[in-house]
């Protein structure tokens, strides 16, 4: 499911692929379901190649969210209050507490938990699972 959720540099928001063209991919913004064209100049990133890092390795982004999610039980998260409060940091060491203090910015959870409220709110709620389907699915089909 990841790997058809998208992040634009630039653009605020997730968005989902509809369709591709020539030099383009057709994306639907999650919260508007506004439709456009990415052209080939955009740099384009699927959630599902991200992982962030961790004292014992990089951890993919989906077993992340899916962590996130059952820490606040299906909610989303008030960030700006987190950033406020000066609790960002405490509440990504809550749900990942091996992660690399040095490499790991606060820029990276205020996004990480931004798009965590986004996908939460476009009804997302299992990140991981089907991620870990569909590679199982691609290999089966290339062992045949």
């Amino acid at each position: 499911m990841l790997r058809e959720i998208l992040a634009i540099t630039g653009k605020p928001g997730l968005f989902r692929i509809v369709s591709h063209g020539n030099r383009n991919l057709i994306v639907e913004e999650l919260k508007s379901k506004k439709r456009f064209a990415a052209q080939s100049r955009d740099k384009v990133v699927s959630l599902g190649d991200i992982a962030m890092y961790t004292d014992s390795g990089d951890k993919p982004l989906g077993e992340i969210l899916d962590l996130v999610y059952a820490r606040n039980e299906g909610k989303t998260i008030d960030v700006k209050k987190l950033i406020s409060d000066g609790g960002l940091r405490a509440e990504f060491e809550a749900v990942i507490p091996d992660f690399d203090k040095e490499r790991v910015y606060d820029n990276d959870i205020k996004k990480l938990f931004t798009w965590y409220n986004i996908l939460v709110e476009a009804g997302m709620t299992k990140f991981a699972e089907e991620e870990e389907k569909t590679e199982a699915a691609e290999d089966t089909e290339k062992a045949e």
